[in-house]
């Protein structure tokens, strides 16, 4: 039972499973057939049993189907039958009828042949005509370009190519010799390339070896510009200017009309002889290159090289000769050679796009003015020559007047010229320092001599003396300063000059300048005037003479400061009550070499003191004096004397000054003569020796040897030795010794460590010269006596060093 149970409910199965094989395709009956063996056992058995059963119903239903139309077919069969009979007539006549077709068409083929044949070279012949009307421009182009490289005319060969390639070439470009002609273009243009780089080059080496008449050409051009702007400025400040005499307008009008024709006839005719940048220069190659490069689209190569290639020749130009600063013509090939450099890049910025810029020229332009600067400023401090310097200086004027008109800035080479100026200066001072010695060497420091009206008026003219007492006196007369002062004063002159050449086309106001006058004339005259002056005094030749007539020199120098001034002032129209106006320092310079002077008068008149002591003979040990005073000091005493009447020319204090000086110098001369460590003893004679000597120094004193002395004052000198030998020759020592110290005492300039001194030294000789004083009785007690002083004078010295 169970299994008739299973048997049917496997049968809706199989059925399922045969409607799904007969309705679905047969690439997805797989999945349905592995549903058959995964069932229960012996399942496929039955689906085969099922599908067998299905099979044999459906050939049952085929069967009926043929049955059905079996006699259909049979009359279809024997209709085609009759069908064939006719069809095989029909295919005779058609034939037939092609056979007698052909034959009748045989003529017409053979004419229709021939006239395709016709009209297939009727076609050739039209299309090789097409062709070779497409061929021939193309043939003629390159032809053209040919021609054009052969007459060397290779911008307009590119511009052929261009039009070849863009335009002709793709027309026939199925053709081998079109390839052929496309092919020979890119070394075309190469060979364009390095004939157009070469011109290029030899037009920079051109222009290399032009830059000097280039640049000579530019600074000659902007120097006649100037000029003509300089004389038309004059003509105008002489038209419309202050007249200060009305009655002279017509005249200077008519001077500054000649001036201005003079000028114009000259800048014509320099005109005619000076050439254009580009009557030197065939600048076509840069032209023909750049427009070349710009065809080929390489612009940036050709710009790239054109740019190296000149830095390096710039670089080049900036180097100067190692020689360069021993000549003008050095510096100034240098400047041309700068000049025309920048001149040529100037042009080729304004007929050029691109190739340089304002950018790159102010670039190169910068780096330029840098290494212009050093070389000026190390080549320039070897000049020793102010007329140098001076021609260095105009030729860098022009140089930036030149370089500012094609639009470079210059004002760092103006400020250069200030620093050149300061050398300008020293070169100056170097030079007027020679000439200073020379005109100190010449003088015979005297009085200039006057013997006619005529001399005087011509040293009038030289130097501003003004002195009424002079002028009333009759000839031959004496101006009271030496040949040097004249000389000295129109050297002063000559060197603001010098040093306003200088200062000329520097685009300065009149104050700035008067600044720099005054400036470098000070400096001339504190520095080297007065170090020649101080030289000069110094030297050992330069007697007491001399300096005094140095001194007298320097007076009327410092007076005629004033009129320095003046002369400066007229120059630069600046006004010396401006506020800013440097005053000139002539006063202290010529100050301070007076008081060196006077100080060297001092100095050499204690030497000369000294050199007659020294001749100084005493007999220290003698018994008793000559009775009369030395010869040395009755000679020293009528050399100062003499002496003291040349001061008279002296201001009073400086001969007033130098005789107590001298005065005071011959005193402590004496004082250490006498108390000399060298010296052992000194006799009571030859004390009296010296007294009679210091003797005739107080007469000398108090004869009043130069003016102006209040009573005594001069004898004060000899003080200290009056009072020492008046202690010694009256031998008064108990006074002394009792008012030491009192403001009254009597010997209160008699310094103890001095009579002590001089004292040992009589005692010795005492010692010496008796023998037997011992067995006397006076010379016994004056002994004594002198050991008692010297014991006392000790102790003051003792208490004065105790004191200090």
């Amino acid at each position: 039972m169970a299994e008739s149970g299973e048997a049917l409910g496997t049968v809706p199965e199989h059925e399922r499973i045969l409607q799904e094989i007969e309705s679905t395709d047969t690439a997805c009956v797989g999945p349905t057939l592995r549903s058959v063996y995964d069932g229960q056992p012996n399942a496929h058995k039955k689906f085969m049993e099922k599908l067998d059963a299905c099979i044999r119903n459906h050939d049952k239903e085929i069967e009926k189907m043929c049955n059905f139309h079996h006699q259909g077919f049979v009359d279809a069969i024997t209709e085609l039958l009759k069908v064939r009979a006719d069809a095989e007539k029909l295919k005779v006549q058609v034939t037939d009828t092609n056979r007698r077709f052909q034959d009748a068409g045989k003529e017409v083929i053979e004419q229709t042949e021939d006239i395709i044949r016709c009209r297939i070279q009727q076609r050739n012949i039209t299309t090789v005509v097409e062709k070779l009307q497409l061929c021939l421009p193309v043939l003629e182009m390159y032809s053209k370009l040919k021609e054009q490289m052969s007459m060397q005319r290779y911008y307009s060969a590119l511009k052929t190519m261009e039009q070849l390639e863009n335009v002709y070439f793709p027309r026939v470009s199925q053709y081998r010799f079109c390839q052929l002609m496309m092919d020979t273009l890119p070394k075309l243009r190469e060979d364009i390339k390095d004939i157009s780089m070469s011109d290029l080059k030899d037009f920079l080496e051109s222009i290399r070896k032009h830059s000097d008449k280039i640049g000579e050409t530019a600074m000659k051009q902007a120097q006649q510009q100037k000029s003509f702007s300089i004389a038309v400025q004059k003509q105008t400040n002489m038209r419309f200017g202050k007249n200060m005499h009305v009655n002279n307008d017509r005249t200077l009008e008519e001077k500054s009309d000649i001036i201005l024709k003079h000028t114009l006839e000259e800048e014509a005719e320099n005109d005619e002889e000076v050439l254009t940048v580009q009557d030197l220069v065939d600048f076509s190659p840069v032209y023909r290159c750049s427009h070349i490069y710009s065809a080929l689209g390489d612009e940036e190569t050709f710009e790239n090289y054109y740019r190296k290639q000149r830095k390096k020749q710039a670089r080049l130009v900036l180097q100067p000769q190692s020689s360069v600063h021993e000549t003008v013509d050095g510096y100034r090939r240098y400047f041309t050679q700068i000049v025309g450099f920048f001149v040529v890049e100037d042009h080729i910025l304004h007929v050029t796009q691109g190739l340089v810029t304002r950018a790159y020229t102010d670039e190169l332009w910068n780096m330029a003015l840098s290494k212009i600067i050093a070389v000026l400023r190390a080549h320039s401090s070897y000049c020793t020559d102010p007329d140098l310097v001076l021609e260095l200086k105009n030729l860098i004027v022009i140089f930036a007047d030149t370089l500012q008109g094609y639009g470079f800035s210059v004002n760092r080479l103006f400020d250069l010229l200030f620093e050149i100026r300061d050398q300008y200066n020293e070169t100056l001072l170097k030079k007027w320092a020679g000439i200073f010695r020379d005109i100190f060497e010449e003088d015979n420091y005297s009085p200039i001599p006057i013997g006619s009206e005529e001399e005087y008026k011509m040293v009038i003219s030289k130097f501003p003396f003004q002195d009424p007492d002079l002028e009333k006196q009759s000839f031959p007369k004496k101006f009271p300063m030496s040949q040097s002062v004249p000389l000295i004063y129109i050297q002063v002159k000559e060197f603001i000059y010098a040093s306003l050449k200088f200062s000329e086309s520097l685009h300065r106001s009149s104050t700035e300048i008067d600044d720099m006058l005054r400036k470098s004339t000070n400096l001339l005259l504190t520095r080297i005037l007065s170090s020649c002056l101080l030289n000069l005094i110094r030297k050992p030749h330069i007697g007491l003479t001399e300096l005094v007539q140095i001194i007298i020199n320097t007076t009327h120098l410092e007076q005629a400061c004033k009129y320095l001034e003046d002369f400066i002032t007229n120059i630069t129209n600046i006004s010396q009550e401006t506020v800013h106006t440097t005053r000139l320092y002539g006063l202290s310079t010529f100050k301070d070499a007076r008081h060196a002077a006077e100080g060297e008068i001092y100095t050499k008149l204690n030497q000369k003191i000294d050199e007659f002591v020294q001749l100084a003979d005493y007999d220290w040990t003698m018994a008793e004096s000559d009775g009369r005073a030395s010869g040395y000091l009755m000679d020293l005493i009528n050399f100062l004397r003499s002496i003291f009447q040349v001061f008279t020319h002296l201001p009073g204090k400086v001969a007033q000054t130098a005789c107590m000086s001298a005065c005071q110098h011959l005193s402590t001369s004496l004082m250490q003569m006498l108390l000399d460590s060298e010296l052992k003893q000194i006799s009571m004679g030859a004390v009296q020796q010296f007294n009679l000597d210091v003797i005739q120094c107080e007469l000398f004193a108090s004869s009043e040897p130069v003016p102006g002395f209040q009573g005594d004052t001069l004898q004060l000198a000899f003080i200290d030795l009056r009072q020492l030998l008046d202690l010694f020759m009256v031998w008064d020592w108990s006074t002394y010794l009792a008012d030491y110290g009192q403001p009254a005492s009597k010997y209160l300039r008699v310094n103890p460590h001095a009579a002590l001194t001089l004292l040992e030294k009589m005692k010795d000789t005492s010692k010496k010269n008796n023998i037997f004083a011992q067995f006397r009785k006076n010379d016994r007690d004056r002994q004594k006596l002198i050991e008692t002083v010297v014991k006392q004078l000790r102790g003051l010295v003792t208490g004065m060093s105790q004191h200090m």
